[in-house]
């Protein structure tokens, strides 16, 4: 089963793959280690390469944004990110790591979606796919 959500492509591109979701902000800086593609939050480490990164939105230093890009330059970085909120540090990082990045506004789409569910982000027709075995 899968569910379809309108979104508002920020940067365009597709992707499709298995989703890596976090129900807090992120700060790239600190956070994420660009060279080990790395992601940790609360004692946990999450490896973020070729995952759909879902999050509400990124907070903290603009430094941040160079720490996307150099997930790109280290070969890690996510092939997608979903966000609730544009986050200026967050869309300038997308723009420079080429990552697609969408706004959805849906909180069903948050409230749904689980790490290791499979996404489709396709910004040049304003949608993400969300596949489900059950909706809950």
């Amino acid at each position: 089963m899968y569910l379809t959500f309108r979104c508002k492509p920020i940067v365009e591109g597709y992707a499709e793959g298995e989703a890596l979701v976090l129900n807090r902000p992120i700060s790239f800086l600190g956070e994420v280690d660009p060279k080990t593609g790395v992601l940790r939050v609360d004692s946990v480490e999450e490896k973020i390469k070729d995952k759909i990164l879902v999050f509400p939105h990124g907070k903290g230093s603009t430094v941040g944004s160079y720490v996307i890009y150099g997930l790109k330059r280290y070969n890690n970085k996510p092939k997608a990110i979903i966000n609730l909120v544009a986050d200026p540090v967050i869309v300038i990082g997308c723009v420079f790591a080429e990552i697609p990045l969408v706004i959805c506004n849906s909180k069903e789409l948050f409230r749904l979606a689980h790490s290791g569910d499979y996404i489709v982000v396709d910004t040049y027709r304003g949608i993400v796919i969300l596949y489900k075995e059950c909706i809950i």
